[in-house]
């Protein structure tokens, strides 16, 4: 299966100015043993997405050695969670999982093999050369025990329980190598029921057939919380799109059994239907899906799923014909895609189209 191209106008358009936020911010002092003790107990934690490791041994012996040398060390960046309290770390994973790893004994492990690499120190000065922690000298063990990781806190004050400014936080600073995708941030400030949900959901083979093979930054789930996002609350719509997504996101972090259920209900029968009667080139303009297209027609069509059984399944094709020969849909889909008043058009057409079919 091949990965299909995705087009969203309002990846483009979503690069403004957020609002502003009341954040404080407080730097705090760990030392290294106490450290590794709140990582291995997840009181800090590295979000999914994060968890490529990237330093060689070289690299990570250097660390240890720096602190062992007492010399100053970058500090990291974390982030607290209203839910949990639990701290998300932002930036500085790699020095983390580095520590981590010297003081378990092996380097960078690797979960399904069975020989696994014993972390030893090289490239260092000679006295730690070949050292791993179990073998430091006892003093040498005080050391690094005792050594200070300086931390920056993070924490939105207001508005309260959304932490978009910590979304906007992790999009500037975040230094792990490549530019995180909106959605890839997203489900590590948000994990909880709804991201396990969409991460589900993601693997309908309907839905596989029509967007591909699953995309590695997270388009596709992002497009499935759009759909939900919008279901839920499409006449409260404000651009930018992520800001909707993030606070969406936020509200239903944990839903109700109840609204699971009916988020889940709701996307497999639309995304059925959809399969079925328009095919797996369901979407598209010309090339890819359109994400505009694809929040509007599911959208509009799940508004006619509640509404009751569909008798006349023929006309579904016919009416998604008619949709895309709108001028006015196909400028709200193509330009401006994100801005208020697109919104509204789109889901409107798509709806009152839908609507109709008995």
């Amino acid at each position: 299966m091949k990965q299909k191209n995705i087009i969203d106008e309002s990846e483009l358009e979503d690069i403004v100015v957020p609002e502003k936020y009341d954040i404080t911010s407080f730097g705090a002092d760990y030392d290294v043993e106490g450290c590794v003790k709140r990582l291995e107990r997840g009181d800090i934690y590295i979000p999914p997405f994060q968890r490529d490791y990237v330093w060689n041994l070289k690299d990570a012996s250097r660390f240890i050695e720096s602190l062992l040398f007492g010399l100053p060390v970058p500090g990291v960046f974390l982030a607290k969670e209203h839910e949990s309290s639990k701290l998300l770390v932002i930036d500085g994973q790699q020095r983390l999982k580095t520590l981590q790893y010297f003081y378990n004994g092996f380097f960078n492990p690797k979960e399904n093999e069975k020989k696994q690499r014993v972390f030893k120190l090289i490239g260092v000065q000679k006295k730690y050369e070949g050292k791993s922690f179990a073998t430091l000298a006892e003093d040498d063990r005080i050391t690094l025990n005792d050594s200070i990781i300086h931390a920056t806190i993070i924490k939105q004050e207001s508005p309260e329980g959304d932490d978009t400014s910590i979304y906007h936080v992790f999009e500037r600073l975040n230094s792990g190598g490549r530019k995180l995708a909106p959605q890839e941030i997203r489900s590590a400030l948000y994990h909880g029921k709804l991201v396990d949900l969409i991460t589900n959901l993601n693997e309908n083979p309907q839905w596989r057939e029509i967007f591909g093979k699953p995309h590695q930054r997270l388009k596709d789930e992002e497009l499935i919380l759009r759909f939900l996002a919008l279901y839920v609350r499409a006449d409260s719509y404000k651009k930018p799109m992520n800001d909707f997504l993030n606070k969406f996101s936020a509200k239903y972090l944990n839903p109700k059994q109840s609204e699971l259920e009916d988020f889940r209900n709701i996307f497999e029968k639309t995304i059925e239907i959809i399969y079925k009667n328009i095919g797996s080139d369901a979407f598209r303009l010309e090339r890819g899906v359109n994400a505009a297209v694809f929040d509007s027609v599911m959208y509009g069509l799940s508004r006619r799923v509640i509404k009751g059984e569909i008798k006349n399944k023929k006309d579904i094709n016919k009416m998604y014909s008619k949709i895309l020969a709108s001028g006015q849909f196909i400028k709200s889909v193509s330009h401006s895609t994100a801005d208020d008043t697109s919104v509204a058009t789109r889901t409107k057409i798509a709806s009152e189209f839908f609507y109709k079919i008995k």
